[in-house]
């Protein structure tokens, strides 16, 4: 297991306020060199801040983003979220691709639910219309990397591009990559129990140590630690595949039946597992970032109605799923109306980082030379245009399931 990132959450300012940024930029390396100290590996320092329309403008965002890109990685950060688009300011979004075209440091997001409990139809259009824009950023559509749309996602979840913070004093959180764990702990298990009480007390174990750390933190410098995220993020290489750990609990390969009742005995045991928790502590499915889910995917075993029917039981939403190049709007503002439904039916936090890959069609092969990523195929995407209502720009209120 490590730690994808220690995440420092503040408003900087525009003009940034450069001795907040050297604290906080003072805070990080020492909180890297504690956790270092304790046998974690940090992956990186990111930085996320309050929705940029409560401190920017749109008339400087390109050149405040820019700044504050470089302004926060002289003080160690290796990117910055600005977090998202409101769902009625969405002329906000017409920048983002300027942006994104001029850095990679650069995170932005879009809200397609409101704190009412609304989907506003409008902004999953918006949202759709800019993914497509952003695929054209550059050969292999990864502007849409630094790029995803929200739904019921709360501030102080730590990975990237979802991270955002509220007004206030500087908080940090931790962003864990712990798929090995399940891997490891369900590889080596006799029956199920055993599989999660192994998980259950890795995961804890893991926690007090990290907890101890934060609270030390917090005692130096006065920053409120928010909390971990235990998602089980995966990695492209051997050993930290969270279809693999759900294999190795008897499943002949993720995306056949059995899968959904694999996803939720995973995320059921992290519910079980006592630690500070903040994000999304669930279940991530990004088919480009795992080798295991590459593999399957390239086999024809998964499509996006896989993967959002396994958030259904707690995950992360649809993360880095390669589309054809040739996808509208109109194809993917269906795929998020059901990611915002589902996030709200279903009360948990949900995201969308969907990929166009330019030139690609469904059954591609992607051929990346990206260290971040595993190769797979091109998904398939089963939508064409609503029409009638669920074509209109209304805000549509979905209240939580309630229990009988």
């Amino acid at each position: 297991m490590k730690i994808r990132s220690i995440t420092v959450f503040c408003q900087p300012g525009f003009p940034p306020n450069r001795l907040l940024l050297q604290q906080l930029g003072i805070f990080a390396g020492h909180a890297l060199t504690l956790y270092e100290q304790a046998g974690y590996e940090v992956e990186s320092l990111r930085l996320a801040t309050p929705p940029f329309a409560s401190f920017l403008s749109l008339e400087n965002l390109v050149e405040a983003a820019l700044t504050l890109a470089i302004e926060t990685h002289a003080e160690g950060f290796e990117y910055i979220s600005l977090g998202p688009v409101p769902t009625n300011r969405l002329e906000l979004l017409e920048p983002i691709p300027q942006v994104l075209a001029q850095t990679q440091n650069v995170f932005f997001s879009a809200q397609l639910t409101t704190p009412n409990h609304e989907v506003r139809l409008s902004a999953a259009q918006a949202a759709a219309r800019l993914i497509c824009q952003l695929a054209q950023v550059e050969p292999n559509g990864f502007a849409n990397l630094n790029f995803c749309a929200l739904a019921n996602v709360p501030a102080y979840a730590p990975f990237f591009p979802a991270a955002y913070a509220q007004a206030g004093a500087p908080a940090f959180a931790l962003a864990l990559e712990a798929a090995d764990l399940a891997e490891q702990d369900f590889s080596q298990a006799q029956s199920l129990q055993a599989a999660r009480a192994a998980l259950i007390a890795e995961v804890e174990n893991h926690a007090q140590k990290l907890e101890a750390i934060g609270r030390k933190l917090t005692e130096i410098y006065g920053f409120a630690c928010k909390g971990l995220d235990f998602t089980l993020a995966p990695y492209p290489a051997q050993g930290v595949s969270i279809a693999t750990a759900m294999e190795a609990l008897g499943l002949p390969a993720f995306g056949l039946h059995g899968s959904l009742f694999a996803s939720a005995f995973l995320t059921d045991t992290l519910d079980q597992a006592h630690y500070s928790r903040t994000g999304f502590n669930g279940l991530m499915l990004p088919i480009l970032e795992d080798a295991g889910l590459a593999q399957r995917a390239s086999e024809g075993l998964l499509s996006t109605s896989d993967l959002l029917l396994c958030s259904a039981v707690c995950g992360t939403g649809l993360d880095v799923i390669p589309l054809p190049g040739d996808a509208t709007p109109e194809q993917l503002y269906p795929v998020l109306l059901d990611l915002a439904a589902l996030a709200l039916r279903m009360d948990k936090p949900l995201t969308a980082r969907l990929m166009p890959i330019p030139g690609k069609s469904a059954g591609d092969s992607t051929n990346f030379s990206f260290d971040y990523f595993a190769n797979s195929r091109v998904l398939a995407l089963k939508a064409q245009p609503l029409m009638g209502l669920l074509n209109a720009r209304e805000s549509i209120t979905i209240t939580a399931r309630q229990p009988k």
